[in-house]
């Protein structure tokens, strides 16, 4: 599978990274099947957004609602890494419920995307499409 999304989410998703710092920042991921046609910023409302995130519950809610009413279906998340850490941390394990969403993580100025597994996280291929 590789997903698809377009060059202006990969640079909003830059932007709300750099913006947030030092603090991680968060959001949705929502489109259908492989592509991703919207990001949703979220609020970090952990209690320590500089190593952890926790995206506000509200807007998890109303996003799969959203969806329920014909929107956008909820592919998955996203958060950034200020310590540059690429990759899923074990902090992002212990929190992912195996259930196939779909992670995306920012760090040193780039995104990868992460399925989120039985077995933990998978890395995923993408393509950038122009705007």
């Amino acid at each position: 599978m590789t997903l698809e999304l377009s060059s202006r989410l990969v640079e909003a998703m830059l932007s709300e990274a750099a913006g947030a710092h030092p603090r991680e920042c968060c959001g949705l991921l929502l489109g259908e099947d492989e592509n991703i046609v919207e990001i949703r910023p979220a609020a970090n409302v952990h209690p320590n957004p500089e190593k952890h995130f926790e995206i506000d519950p509200h807007q998890l809610v109303d996003a799969h609602r959203d969806a329920r009413n014909g929107g956008w279906q909820v592919l998955g998340y996203y958060h950034s890494h200020p310590n540059g850490r690429e990759g899923p941390s074990p902090e992002d394990a212990a929190m992912a419920a195996g259930d196939g969403a779909v992670w995306g993580i920012i760090a040193l100025d780039r995104v990868t995307f992460w399925r989120a597994g039985d077995g933990g996280f998978t890395a995923l291929p993408y393509v950038v499409r122009e705007r």
